[in-house]
Order: C-alpha cells, then sequence, then structure tokens
C-alpha cells in the first residue's frame, strides 16, 4: 500500500478525534505562530494537517493566507466540509511534501505537526528539506513539531524517527538557526501520553 493510500484508509476509518495525534486546538503551534508576529497578511503553510483544526484558528485570528497541505484527500475533504463557506478562504494542496510543486519564496511560516518524524528514508528527509529552503522566504520562520526522544517508536503502524532539538536541527542543517525548542507531553484521546519536540528556526 503505497502513503497516499496508507493515509486515506486512516482518515476514512477513524473519526477526527480517534486518532493519536488529535487535539481541539494546537495550543503550542498556535503560540509560536503568534509569536513569530508576522502579521495577519503572513502566508503560512501546514504540512500534513490532516484533519487538523489549525487552519480554523488561524482563520479566527485573521490570518488570511493559509495553505493547507495533506497527502490524503480524505483529511481534505473532512476539514474542508467543517469549515464551511470560510473553506474558499484557504489554499488547499493534496500531495506527497516531498514531491509537491510549491512555489519558490512564497512562505513565511512552515508549519509541520507530525509529518517528519515519518520519514524513515535519509533521501525523504533530504528532499523534504530541500522544499523548505526552496519555498520559504529568506528570513521566514519554520516549525516543526516531531516526537521527542521518548516518544513512540512507531504511530499508525508505521515506523518514525525520534529526535532531541539537536538531532532535529541537524536534518535541516546551517541554513537554518535555531530560535527555540521545547518538548510537549501530549496525551492522547486513548488517556496516553506522548512527548513531542517542538522546533522553531529561521531560514537564512
Amino acid at each position: 500500500m503505497n502513503a497516499q493510500a496508507h493515509w486515506d484508509r486512516i482518515y476514512k476509518e477513524k473519526a477526527p478525534d480517534q486518532v493519536s495525534w488529535y487535539r481541539p486546538h494546537l495550543e503550542a503551534s498556535l503560540a509560536l505562530i503568534d509569536q513569530v508576529g508576522a502579521g495577519q497578511s503572513a502566508s503560512i503553510i501546514d504540512v500534513g494537517a490532516g484533519e487538523s483544526t489549525l487552519v480554523d484558528d488561524l482563520l479566527s485570528r485573521g490570518y488570511s493566507n493559509v495553505t493547507v497541505l495533506d497527502i490524503s484527500q480524505a483529511a481534505i475533504a473532512v476539514s474542508q466540509k467543517r469549515l464551511g463557506r470560510a473553506a474558499q478562504r484557504v489554499h488547499w494542496l493534496v500531495a506527497d511534501i516531498t514531491q509537491a510543486e510549491l512555489q519558490p519564496d512564497n512562505y513565511d511560516i512552515w508549519h509541520d505537526r507530525a509529518v517528519f518524524h515519518f520519514l524513515t528514508a535519509a533521501a525523504d528527509r533530504r528532499a523534504y528539506v530541500r522544499q523548505v529552503v526552496n519555498s520559504v522566504k529568506l528570513g521566514g520562520h519554520v516549525i516543526i513539531s516531531a516526537f521527542g526522544p521518548e516518544g513512540p517508536i512507531r504511530c499508525s503502524g508505521l515506523e518514525v524517527v525520534r529526535y532531541d532539538a539537536r538531532s532535529l536541527h541537524a536534518e535541516f542543517g546551517s541554513s537554518f538557526r535555531l530560535i527555540s525548542s521545547s518538548r510537549q507531553m501530549h496525551e492522547t484521546p486513548f488517556g496516553t501520553i506522548q512527548q513531542f519536540l517542538y522546533c522553531h528556526c529561521v531560514l537564512r
């Protein structure tokens, strides 16, 4: 089963609040985006958004240039239905982030919660970083959240890579300046705890 089919199956079989990464609101992500202070016209891309409510909260905060990307058409469809008419204010992309065609120098903020740790092949991680370098503006902000050192070793039937701030930053290289990092203990809908690492970098 290819990646798109895998994730379409996950999102078709499970309700939005029945996946381990579910949160009603991505408070940590929203706080970092607000701290950037890029303004409501900032171009923001949420990579691997799934059925996340981040887009809802960004729109409610007045952000007017939001792109949502996910490999699963099923997940995108759920978010579009949830937003109703507001979905027309969002740019939607169904694509594998390692292969997507993104406009160069287009984004002020790149956000990814829980995609990068699924890239277990070094070639896929390099392709991902190339996408960031190509499509984020110089001085733009990159917010990545992945499983921390004590996080799960598998998720949704797939192996993952766990990171601390040093190893995650090393994947991105000297083109990125690390601004901050933190760890968050996420309680899943099933009552278990997962450790997430958040890193905020600037492209230079």
